[in-house]
């Protein structure tokens, strides 16, 4: 794919409309006037502490919890390894992106969304065939799993206080549905910063209790943890392929544009110090939760580190509340992560329902947004509370989705907008990332593919997980 794109070229023109006309800069404000969608969700009224928080709820997300799990398949070298250079790569790649977008803004091409950046650099096939497919299809999959998960964390709350309850997976998942009807009524991106802000700090607190119930359950039980790596070598090497993908997945962002579009002008130097916001966050928790649930509970560490603290049929290994101010955190943070991931598809139907020249909150504005917005939370709610085993789909969505978004694409967008001589550093280094990780999501899907097949039997329609 990287080769194919170097011998295609950026493309002469520069297009940021659908139809590939060029955008000049005389012509930009009357482009944004026109188009409902970035007037109205992608307003461009953000500072770069906005953007810091932005980009923290998009990444510092519940799926951290996950890292642990993800070092059970890898090991202490590799784990740490793998997760330092997950955090290098992906900051290098993110910043990338913004140099991209900062350079064409400068020209008079400022681009609001991932799929107008990659047709004007790619060209229309790449953008409608590919990029656009794939960065809704990660959106829609963060929305589902965060529906599920939300359901799971209320689900859990509800047996600490009610263990022989009644009620089940799906209902929970029903009530974090429609809290999100509520919610995705908030009328653009910037109008969640503060929400994004109220998701960092609980981000860092359910770290926190992460952190301390792991060295809590490890000094306090009978721990033997075993750090070796079970399984033959068709199994070990499929659960590296796993645990790698978990951890490049989890620093997943594929919004980058859409975060960088809220941004007031000009842009320039904004993102990365957003970035900064954002990484000091994810260094700190990722860090600290992955070290710390292994060292407890080695390769027995679940998917989701709580789980750990309060095994199925056995008494909890650390004090009830901190479980339940755990999940109330991840709940909270997971209403803000859902409503991130909206944004993008909130931006197409504004843009094909609404009319610029009402105002945003008119009835002519007002009952489609409802409307669509509404049905679109309602088609995520059913298929999580239909499909509650979603997490392995999902992981073929992020093999297939994050790994091309924000590994691949920025390093290829870099060298073809600035042209950076074939035998530089930055070339070969951008190539050969490129390179590596086309590999590894092809891999990572064959894995993804396998871990659907393996758990194929264990699947149940509205099942009470």
């Amino acid at each position: 794919m990287v080769a194919m794109l170097e011998l295609q070229g950026a493309p002469s023109g520069l297009r940021s409309h659908s139809n590939g006309s060029n955008v000049t800069a005389t012509d930009s404000k009357k482009y944004a006037e026109e188009d409902a969608g970035a007037l109205f969700v992608l307003e461009s009224k953000g500072s770069w502490v906005h953007a810091g928080y932005h980009l923290t709820t998009s990444i510092a997300a519940p799926a951290l919890l996950s890292l642990p799990f993800a070092f059970a398949g890898l090991g202490w070298v590799a784990g740490i390894l793998i997760l330092l250079l997950g955090a290098s790569i992906t900051f290098y790649s993110y910043n990338l992106l913004s140099k991209v977008l900062e350079r064409l803004a400068s020209s008079g091409h400022r681009h609001l969304r991932f799929r107008d950046l990659a047709h004007d650099v790619l060209g229309r096939k790449w953008s409608l065939c590919f990029v656009t497919p794939v960065q809704f299809a990660v959106c829609f999959g963060a929305v589902i799993g965060c529906t599920i998960i939300g359901g799971q964390s209320m689900k859990f709350i509800y047996t600490v206080y009610r263990p022989d309850g009644s009620m089940k997976l799906y209902e929970f998942i029903i009530f974090f549905g429609l809290m999100m009807l509520l919610l995705s009524q908030l009328p653009s991106f910037h109008s969640l910063r503060y929400i994004n802000f109220l998701s960092l700090l609980m981000c860092l607190c359910y770290s926190v209790c992460a952190v301390g119930g792991s060295i809590y359950a490890g000094h306090h039980q009978s721990r033997n943890s075993d750090y070796s790596i079970h399984g033959g070598t068709v199994s070990k090497t499929f659960g590296v392929l796993n645990s790698f993908a978990i951890i490049a997945t989890t620093y997943g962002n594929g919004i980058i544009p859409e975060i960088q579009a809220t941004l007031a002008p000009p842009v320039t130097g904004k993102m990365f110090k957003g970035l900064c916001i954002c990484y000091s966050v994810v260094v700190s928790t990722f860090f600290s939760v992955a070290v710390s649930g292994y060292w407890a509970f080695g390769n027995q560490s679940s998917g989701n580190l709580l789980s750990n603290f309060a095994p199925s049929g056995q008494p909890s290994l650390v004090p009830n509340w901190l479980i339940v101010l755990a999940n109330a955190c991840v709940l909270v943070q997971l209403f803000s992560v859902a409503l991130v991931y909206s944004q993008p598809t909130f931006e197409v139907l504004e843009g094909k329902a609404s009319d610029t020249k009402e105002g945003r909150f008119s009835l002519r504005n007002f009952l489609p947004r409802v409307a669509l917005r509404g049905t679109y939370v309602a088609l995520a709610t059913f298929i999580a509370a239909m499909l509650p085993f979603f997490g392995d789909i999902n992981a073929l969505i992020g093999a297939f989705g994050f790994l091309p978004l924000d590994f691949i694409f920025p390093m290829v967008f870099y060298n073809l907008v600035f042209k950076p001589s074939h035998r530089s550093t930055v070339f070969l280094f951008n190539t050969i990332i490129s390179i590596i990780f086309v590999l590894v999501s092809v891999l990572s899907c064959i894995a993804a593919v396998r871990q659907i097949v393996l758990d194929a039997n264990q699947y149940k329609l509205f099942a009470n997980l």
